[in-house]
């Protein structure tokens, strides 16, 4: 699957547009990770657990997309974009999205 945050792929031309893909997943920390993060954020610095815990999100949210573009029937997603919000302290909910299309 061809993935581009572009409009376009370089080299290919679009013949049909099959619709939005979309791959969404909430994740959340356990009680553990949520005082660390608190005690990190009194010295600041990087919260390691929840950048690790969006990085997952992100690939889990990724590879659903990708599901959702080949039932589909698509070769490619184009206009690929990741959106985030928190669902409540401590989950975060994290969308992949783009346009799934058929190449020539």
């Amino acid at each position: 699957m061809i993935i581009t945050t572009i409009e376009t792929i370089p080299g290919k031309t679009i013949k049909e547009i099959l619709g939005v893909a979309r791959g969404q997943i909430v994740r959340a920390k356990h009680v553990g990770s949520d005082i660390g993060a608190g005690l990190k954020g009194l010295v600041g610095g990087e919260i390691r657990g929840y950048t690790d815990m969006m990085e997952k999100a992100r690939i889990e949210a990724t590879k659903r997309m990708i599901e959702d573009a080949e039932k589909m029937g698509a070769d490619a997603i184009v206009g690929m974009r990741y959106g985030s919000s928190t669902i409540m302290g401590g989950a975060s909910e994290m969308l992949a999205y783009g346009t799934a299309v058929k190449l020539k």
